[in-house]
């Protein structure tokens, strides 16, 4: 959109009434602007929500040029050398504003009660924050209205909130409208506030959250706790909305990995039927779509969208430039730059490489011999059990799958990890163990129907070294005993297999029945490699991130490539 487009009336800025920059976004991407895959996938499904007409929301263009029309006409930037200087919001701003706000119901209520943006350090988050604080303060109709800055400590949360009272303060507008006390912000025409809280304060008691702002949430220790009771506090409102911004972080699994890892399964959810769905949160992630792009300067607007305009091109050039020769500062450089979480692990393959459809059916295919995998656990993890085969003529790699967890934490763990365990239970692709532990025979007698009910031979099995001896006992019972093999959970052993197992799902040759358990299974897995970039899966310490049915392919997969030739002249 030019700046004609954007209307002068007696001195104040007026958008047409037609005017949506989603739908001006989504036009440049599709022109060759360059975003990341969460990004555009985004914005397919919010373009989709605008042509929606049976949802119980819909685009209101009032509702979301009115806070784009008051970050024009009341804000201005506080430092630097746009201080003092009226906001002119750019496109991606724009779009994101009016997602957020300009979905509504026929009582006028918002649809998002949360919204997240990750982008990469220097693109005007904050900015962006501050706007949002403030319109909930003075402009959202909201009666009483109580705005937060949240963070882990006092001096974090003033952060955001001093960007607000800076921003007020270089505002004539604003300043007739809101008081600035020493920690709050005053609106006496809604009886409004606005403050910085933290969990170090004794001040948490209570309240009543039209708007929480919490910024730079990846720095959180313990961080879940203090959400929780923000969270809390919205329940009284109408139409509350949780602001979530941030870069990426070096705290590992803590509050960010959980809003990362939440997001990531919501926007895989968008094209998956069967996937996750939440319809009340909206996330923008900017970040670059694998490593290797850090050194690509066509990728580095990914992270970056304010990159040329509101974050220095060339600063940003010196800064990989510096990288390229100094290995010890790439890691920080990918972090905060380009939104690649700085831990041991990294997503080993995205959703359109793992996400195949395709469905089997075991009467037509008729395989005669399979290989077996399992992963077993104790309590709260899932058990898994694979059994992998293949058909003459057919260049394909099939695995039916079983997924076992204990009956008496079902429950617990569909609220705890809001992963639909009992819907899969109903549908047959999970099972239940009696009382609060996996039963290893129900495993063993799985594997015993899959042979006698689909004529199965079983010839091979791979499991986890460190399984329980008693199941690889009774296993060796049932299906002799040279047939368990033991895989070591290691590089060494699993380095190769892992490469060419992912090489196979890319290729879509691995088909898996659209089993929806393995399919978040295998989103769940991220690559730990050393030096030599020899990689083995890890899942991380998060309580809601499962791969149990990944280790379980992969310790059949292992097994399938030490026997490959003998397997084949089988079948």
């Amino acid at each position: 959109m030019t700046d004609s487009v954007r209307l002068l009336t007696k001195e104040k800025i007026k958008y047409p009434e037609d005017y949506n920059p989603i739908l001006e976004y989504w036009a440049d991407m599709n022109s060759g602007l360059v975003v990341c895959k969460k990004i555009y996938g985004t914005y397919k499904k919010i373009v989709r929500d605008l042509k929606d007409n049976k949802s119980e929301f819909y685009y209101s263009n009032k509702r979301a040029n009115h806070i784009i029309e008051f970050a024009e006409n009341y804000c201005r930037h506080s430092k630097g050398k746009m201080g003092g200087k009226p906001v002119i919001l750019e496109t991606w701003e724009k779009a994101a504003l009016a997602t957020i706000f300009g979905f509504i119901d026929i009582e006028g209520n918002r649809k998002y009660r949360k919204a997240k943006l990750i982008v990469g350090k220097k693109n005007g988050k904050s900015l962006i924050a501050s706007i949002v604080a403030l319109y909930l303060l003075v402009a959202d109709g909201e009666p009483g209205p109580e705005v937060y800055a949240v963070a882990g400590k006092k001096d974090q949360a003033r952060i955001i909130w001093l960007e607000s009272k800076r921003m007020r303060n270089k505002s004539p507008s604003l300043r007739k409208r809101i008081k600035a006390l020493i920690n709050e912000l005053s609106c006496e025409l809604n009886d409004g506030s606005y403050k910085p809280v933290a969990s170090d304060v004794d001040t948490l008691d209570g309240l009543n959250v039209h708007g929480a702002m919490m910024d730079e949430f990846h720095q959180w220790k313990n961080g879940k706790a203090l959400y929780d009771i923000v969270a809390d506090g919205v329940s009284a409102r109408e139409q509350p909305l949780i602001f979530m911004t941030s870069t990426a972080g070096k705290i590992r699994e803590d509050i960010y990995d959980d809003e990362y890892n939440d997001s990531e399964k919501t926007i895989n959810g968008y094209e998956d039927p069967d996937g996750y769905h939440d319809e009340r949160t909206i996330s923008f992630i900017y970040e670059i779509d694998s490593r290797a792009e850090w050194t690509d300067e066509s990728c580095w607007i990914k992270a970056n969208p304010g990159l040329g305009t509101i974050k220095n091109l060339k600063t940003l050039r010196e800064k990989v430039e510096r990288a390229i020769h100094n290995p010890s500062m790439v890691k920080n450089l990918v972090c905060k730059e380009f939104n690649i979480r700085e831990t041991v692990g990294e997503s080993w393959l995205t959703f359109e490489e793992l996400d195949n459809r395709e469905t089997f059916d075991l009467k037509e295919l008729k395989p005669r011999y399979g290989i077996c995998g399992y992963d077993l656990s104790k309590t709260t993890d899932l058990s898994a059990a694979v059994v992998l085969f293949c058909v003459p003529n057919d260049e394909r790699i099939y695995f039916l799958s079983m997924f076992w967890i204990p009956e008496d934490l079902l429950e617990k763990r569909v609220k705890a990890d809001e992963i639909p365990y009992d819907i899969w239970r109903d549908q047959g692709l999970l099972r239940t163990c009696e009382g609060n532990r996996i039963s290893y025979h129900d495993i063993v007698e799985w594997f015993i129907e899959v042979q006698n009910e689909h004529d199965i031979y079983l010839p091979y099995a791979g499991y986890d070294n460190w399984s329980a001896i008693y199941m690889v006992e009774e296993m060796q019972a049932k299906f002799g005993k040279s047939s368990q093999e033991p895989v070591i959970q290691g590089k060494k052993t699993l380095s190769g297999p892992m490469g060419n197992l992912g090489a196979d799902i890319r290729s879509h040759r691995v088909v898996y029945n659209n089993n929806p358990c393995l399919k978040w299974n295998l989103t769940n897995v991220s690559v730990d490699s050393d030096v030599n970039n020899n990689i083995q899966p890890i899942k991380g310490k998060s309580t809601k991130r499962r791969i149990d049915g990944f280790a379980a392919m992969l310790n059949a997969y292992v097994v399938y490539e030490r026997h490959k030739e003998e397997y084949h002249n089988m079948i």
